[in-house]
């Protein structure tokens, strides 16, 4: 009971001992408790230092109890006081605790992936992990050069994807990455395998999202430092997804370049079509078809004046009214 507040069972016992008889020595402490004088008179020490027992002056040393209900008044405020500083402790440690997870669950919740070639697996492993949907914004520069995992480039995983129809895609590409040569080319090959593709100006970052699970992110100072970050499933990925949706539903669709029938164009002017509705410059267009730059503009001219249109971004929406894209 003693041991509660922090009474050792010898001194607990020497206390009680002194109760009924108020005041002994420690030869009769020692009779009383049966314990050797020097273990009572070791006890009494501890007994003073607590202010539970008073010495008498004079020979032989007496020993005087405190009042029991004192005594216990003083152990337990004392006990009390030294809770107070544990419960005060722990909660410091709780807090260091509770910094702890925080900095494990953003650790979980970013992925600080760095070097070239490591990011390029990364993007490849985050594709390879979606079952339902890849949806990306495609940006220069790239990690992998067009042409260093073959033709396909940096679309290497995706076309063996489409081709295996494992998953769908839909992806934004960048101004910048529509006028890179042979990039328009890629591109249509890719929507002719069940790519969903469109264009916009300005993309902030390269990005790919796996489903809702997962997605690496990019953007152009990341990649002069070689640095790339996965998401995983956070309020951070969330925001991430959101911001790819309400860009896709502004972004310019690029068009597949089989023709639908009409009366006045075949597969030369559809293409064009696909490729002004895209926003792709003149001499994307031009490097695309084989023509020169003069070519692309007379012709865009001709179908502008066809479907009155004042620019291209009217005759692409007149051409998509019609249904000729």
């Amino acid at each position: 009971m003693w041991e509660t507040v922090g009474i050792p069972e010898v001194e607990a016992r020497v206390y009680e001992a002194l109760i009924p008889p108020g005041q002994a020595t420690v030869a009769a402490l020692a009779a009383r408790t049966q314990l050797g004088p020097a273990r009572v008179t070791s006890a009494l020490a501890g007994l003073v230092g607590r202010g539970l027992v008073t010495r008498t002056p004079g020979r032989p040393v007496r020993y005087v109890a405190v009042a029991p209900s004192l005594a216990g008044s003083v152990l337990i405020a004392k006990r009390e006081h030294e809770l107070g500083r544990l419960q005060q402790h722990l909660h410091r440690l709780d807090e260091a605790f509770q910094a702890g997870q925080a900095a494990r669950q953003r650790v979980r919740n970013v992925e600080v992936i760095e070097g070239a070639s490591k990011i390029y697996r990364a993007f490849v492993r985050i594709q390879r992990a979606a079952r339902l949907e890849v949806r990306s914004f495609d940006k220069p520069p790239y990690f992998v050069p067009p042409g260093e995992h073959g033709d396909e480039g940096p679309n290497l995983e995706e076309r063996q994807h489409l081709a295996a129809g494992q998953v769908g895609y839909r992806v934004v590409y960048d101004a910048e990455s529509v006028a890179l040569p042979g990039r328009m080319d890629n591109i249509l090959e890719g929507i002719r395998k069940g790519e969903r593709a469109r264009t916009a100006a300005g993309l902030p970052v390269k990005l790919v999202i796996a489903d809702a699970t997962s997605a690496i992110i990019s953007s152009a100072g990341d990649h002069r430092k070689e640095i790339s970050y996965v998401l995983h499933e956070s309020s951070l990925l969330d925001l991430t997804i959101g911001l790819f949706e309400a860009t896709w539903e502004r972004a310019t669709p690029i068009t597949r370049a089989e023709p639908r029938p009409h009366a006045s164009s075949g597969p030369l002017e559809h293409r064009l079509m696909s490729l002004l509705a895209s926003g792709a410059t003149d001499a994307v267009i031009a490097r695309t078809l084989g023509w020169s730059v003069r070519t692309v503009q007379r012709h865009a001219h001709e179908l502008m004046e066809q479907l009155g249109a004042r620019t291209r971004f009217q005759m692409g929406m007149e051409a998509v009214r019609r249904g000729w894209l």
